[in-house]
Parts: C-alpha cells; sequence; structure tokens
C-alpha cells in the first residue's frame, strides 16, 4: 500500500498486511507528522491494472516519475528555526566559537606525564617510609626491598640504553 504523508507529503511504501481495517498509528520518516491511516481499496484496483497492463506490454518499459520534492522555505539552522522548532536560543554565534577556541585539552601526553609524576610521588613516599613500615611489618621487609632493587636495575637498564643511542 502506498502511503501519502499529509504534511510534506512524502510517499511511503507499507505492506496490506500491516494495516488492518480498524486503521493504525502511523509517523513519517521525514517531518515526523503522526496520523492513522486506514486501508485504501482504490489503491489496490490500480496496482493490479498497471500490473496486468505490465504483463500484456511484456517488452515495453514503464518509467517511475519521482515526486518533486519541494524547497524548504526556512533553513534548518538559522536562529528562528531553532527557537521555532527545538526552543534553542543562539545568542551570538561567534561567542561559542571563542569559547571552543579556549578550552583546554587533556590529551594522551598529558596523561602520561600526570602517570609519571604520580608514579615518581608514590615511590618517594614509599622509600621514605620503607623503615617505618618494615618495622611495624617485619614481614614485607624482603618484598620492599626486591622491589627497590628491580627499579633500580630497571633505571640502570634505561640508563645504559639511552647512553648507547645518544653517545
Amino acid at each position: 500500500m502506498l502511503v501519502n504523508c499529509n504534511s510534506c507529503q512524502k510517499k511511503f511504501v507499507v505492506p496490506d498486511s500491516a494495516i488492518t481495517v480498524a486503521g493504525r498509528l502511523v509517523q513519517c520518516g521525514s517531518c515526523g507528522t503522526k496520523w492513522t491511516q486506514f486501508p485504501i481499496k482504490e489503491e489496490k484496483a490500480t496496482v493490479s491494472k498497471n500490473f496486468i497492463s505490465n504483463k500484456i506490454i511484456g517488452s515495453t518499459e514503464i518509467k517511475k516519475i519521482a515526486p518533486k520534492r519541494k524547497k524548504r522555505k526556512i533553513s534548518l539552522y538559522t536562529e528562528e528555526y531553532l527557537q521555532k522548532k527545538h526552543g534553542i536560543n543562539i545568542k551570538d554565534p561567534q561567542e561559542l566559537s571563542v569559547k571552543k577556541r579556549v578550552k583546554a585539552n587533556f590529551g594522551f601526553y598529558s596523561y602520561l606525564i600526570t602517570l609519571i609524576i604520580f608514579l615518581i610521588t608514590v615511590f618517594g613516599v614509599l622509600n621514605l617510609s620503607k623503615e617505618v613500615i618494615v618495622s611495624k611489618y617485619p614481614t614485607t621487609e624482603s618484598y620492599i626491598y626486591y622491589f627497590y632493587e628491580t627499579i633500580n636495575i630497571l633505571r640502570i637498564t634505561f640508563t645504559e640504553l639511552l647512553n648507547y643511542f645518544f653517545n
């Protein structure tokens, strides 16, 4: 069945079984208008006549005529349209673009530097308080010293790599 929108005149193809005798609430995908659609009996007769005439004609082709679209009278991005349709009030478009430029991004490298500073701080605090931790919890002594020995080995490895590549 061919359904026409009453507001924007757009046409939609809907299966005949989708619309019952009691009618069905449909919505236009283009403009959003809702209405109750009842089955149309005239359309079935024209569709069947066109189908029969197509079979009889055979080799001749029937050109489909596309409906002409109406041009919009108002642009979708003007202040008046946004205020009327969506309730959005734009005071100064140039002011918005300035605010966007001022906004600072906290990108990948900023996060990386923050993480490195955080880890250095945590390792420093742990290094300063390792005697206090060992005195309160003697079983952690081997773990803490092993941890700092591993960090020292990594530091020496990176230092040697940097010396190798830059000298």
